[in-house]
């Protein structure tokens, strides 16, 4: 019997309201104006973003104004409970999966608060098991998608004849604060985007052409709390972004995954597949300059940020639908999915085609 962890699938959900780039940028400009100095350099960073559209659960006219934590929230209770039952309901459908054959399910988020939480609403929605076990995992940021398959997996390992349900949202435009001028809420402005992501996870008795988990590697940067995160304020939270992100990754990225594939017996050139959480440009910029990668290799990177821009956690589960989804996954060999994260930290999983 085969016990390895795998990803069998994977599903998605975006909200309603699409935003063209170009229409975010003049949002930007109205909001920033006289308010902001040197403004329209800054604005270019939408023109040099890469991203051409974005999803939102409420309007453009909605952010203009200022709203409470409390109303925030309460959007994103409603709007993540949606995305993410449609998101499941999708993945379900697409791999013949009844509720009841769930045994573990796996909440990820960063950017909305709820208790009882999400899985918990879903728990009732979908009709899963009343035995079911659950976690919720908060705090993670733009990590926290991997990490969510790090915990999956790690998981299976001790109980190889279960079914893990990984559900993450994210809704970053509710972290847009209308009144902060600052450089930071500007770049945000120009990179978040909103979306939900489902993924199945099993090993086992469970026959299935997934993906194979063969490790997991977490990596912890001391003495970087302000690199990358939110201020919790009164009216909302407010985005902490540090410049030296690409910085980062070219000094340690390579070193980083040479040490991980190290203790797997294997080299960056055994590796066909990077899936990258794209945080932004420069953010892939920087891998393949660190990685000296070939152009196109973080083509399903890429190709998400074009159409979704950075969506936190839930960005990589989408990078690893674009993978799904594309008949070149039945190639052979290994691949990595990776993304940072606050802390200053970093997620990575090793898996074989």
């Amino acid at each position: 019997m085969n016990r390895i962890p795998k990803i069998s699938g994977v599903a998605v959900s975006v909200p309603e309201f699409r935003v063209e780039q170009k229409t975010a940028k003049e949002f930007a400009r109205r909001i920033f104006s006289n308010r902001t100095s040197d403004v329209d350099r800054i604005l270019s960073v939408f023109d040099n973003s890469q991203i051409d559209t974005r999803y939102f659960s409420r309007p453009l006219e909605w952010f203009e104004q200022p709203h409470t934590l409390s109303e925030k929230n309460q959007v994103y209770i409603d709007s993540s409970t949606k995305l993410c039952l449609d998101a499941t309901q999708r993945l379900f459908k697409q791999n013949d999966i009844s509720p009841e054959e769930i045994d573990y399910i796996i909440y990820v988020n960063t950017t909305g608060l709820a208790t009882p939480s999400i899985d918990a609403r879903l728990i009732n929605l979908l009709g899963l098991r009343q035995n079911i076990r659950r976690i919720p995992i908060w705090g993670l940021g733009c990590a926290g998608g991997a990490a969510g398959l790090s915990h999956a997996y790690h998981h299976l390992l001790g109980h190889p004849n279960e079914k893990v349900l990984l559900i993450a949202c994210e809704l970053c435009g509710l972290t847009f604060l209308c009144n902060d001028y600052s450089k930071s809420n500007l770049v945000a402005t120009a990179l978040f985007g909103e979306g939900a992501a489902a993924v199945l996870l099993a090993s086992g008795e469970i026959e299935s052409n997934g993906l194979e988990i063969v490790a997991t590697n977490s990596r912890f940067f001391p003495d970087s709390l302000d690199v990358m995160g939110w201020n919790i304020i009164d009216s909302g939270l407010q985005v902490v972004f540090a410049k030296q992100i690409p910085e980062i990754i070219e000094k340690h990225a390579l070193s980083d995954f040479t040490e991980f594939l190290k203790t797997n017996n294997l080299q960056l050139k055994d590796i066909s597949k990077f899936l990258f959480h794209p945080g932004g440009a420069k953010v892939l910029e920087a891998y393949q300059h660190a990685l000296g990668m070939s152009n196109g290799s973080l083509s399903h990177s890429a190709g998400v940020l074009r159409r979704y821009g950075n969506m936190s956690s839930v960005t990589v589960l989408f990078v690893l639908d674009e993978f799904f989804r594309n008949p070149d996954r039945k190639a052979e060999g290994y691949g990595l999915i990776s993304a940072l994260g606050p802390g200053f930290s970093s997620e990575s999983l090793l898996f074989k085609l």
